[in-house]
């Protein structure tokens, strides 16, 4: 069994020609099916979440301008989505799906979510295409529900994960580890427990060599009992928004390495997607349907 969170509204429309590839959500639950990776009864579909679950992490004030539609326009701007009831929607659902995976994980050992890592979620705000913190909801869930103590979130998206530093910036029950572009978005970096900026053009060698440096390590030392892995796949080459040098191989490799270690040490781990803006749809599909293989393999 690989429990993997999809429902319909994760491909949102979107006006012609925004630069955000939406079909993704649409085409790689397509592909895991067409190829075997996956089941139709690996597929479970999130309902809405309890609100309590949410205001766990974000602000009520906040909160409430998503579900009433009355946010402000500088800060849907920032938000990068024409703001819509459909559109938070699409953010609750993709919340409960890490939630039901994060549970779900605890029996299986992996689960992951088609959509969600919207790591640049603020406790406060919205911004660059997130607009509620799924992997932070779910941990924060965790917590609270004593069915984990020590959580370590695993960032590997091309961009710093600065909504998810600012939320558990006082919670030591959750270690947040980043591991990013230096020169990228967000250009005024939050702090994270760990973070590794990497300068830019940064290929698979020296890229692979500084995680298993530092993985194995953070877990030995921190020694949690449940992992949160964004495996974003913005650290190819081809990314439009990335700026690393990273090949399809070198971040299957990636996966292999952080997945193979929650496996061998059987710590549960779920999986949010993250960013992957490669010019070419196939690319991405590629991308992130590797991680699916690799857990396969495993699992």
């Amino acid at each position: 069994m690989l429990p993997i969170a999809y429902h319909p509204i994760y491909k949102h429309p979107l006006p012609e020609g925004h630069r955000f590839p939406m079909i993704k959500y649409e085409l790689l639950p397509q592909q895991l099916l067409l190829e075997g990776t996956a089941a139709e009864a690996d597929f479970f579909s999130p309902g809405l979440p309890d609100m309590s679950h949410v205001l766990a992490i974000h602000k009520k004030d906040y909160v409430d301008d998503l579900l009433n539609l009355t946010l402000d326009p500088r800060a849907v701007r920032k938000i990068g989505f024409p703001l819509s009831a459909e559109l938070v929607e699409r953010e609750l659902r993709i919340a409960q799906g890490t939630i039901l995976g994060a549970e779900k994980a605890l029996q299986t050992g992996i689960a992951f979510n088609i959509a969600g890592g919207t790591h640049h979620a603020y406790s406060t705000h919205g911004e660059a295409f997130c607009l509620l913190n799924d992997q932070a909801i779910a941990a924060q869930y965790l917590l609270d529900k004593k069915l984990a103590s020590k959580i370590l979130i695993v960032d590997l998206d091309v961009h710093q994960g600065n909504g998810t530093a600012e939320i558990f910036t006082h919670n030591p029950q959750v270690f947040t580890f980043s591991m990013h572009g230096k020169t990228n978005y967000p250009f005024r970096k939050e702090t994270s427990d760990l973070d590794i900026a990497l300068p830019d053009n940064t290929p698979d060698s020296e890229y692979l060599t500084i995680l298993q440096e530092t993985l194995p390590k953070l877990i030995d030392s921190h020694k949690p009992d449940f992992i949160f892995y964004l495996s974003g796949v913005d650290i190819l080459t081809t990314d439009k928004l990335g700026k690393l040098g990273c090949t399809l191989s070198g971040c299957k490799q990636r996966d292999e390495m952080v997945l193979n270690l929650a496996h061998k040490l059987e710590i549960p781990v779920q999986c949010s997607m993250g960013g992957g803006y490669s010019p070419e749809i196939k690319v991405i599909i590629e991308a992130h349907a590797n991680t699916y293989r690799v857990a396969r393999g495993l699992y």
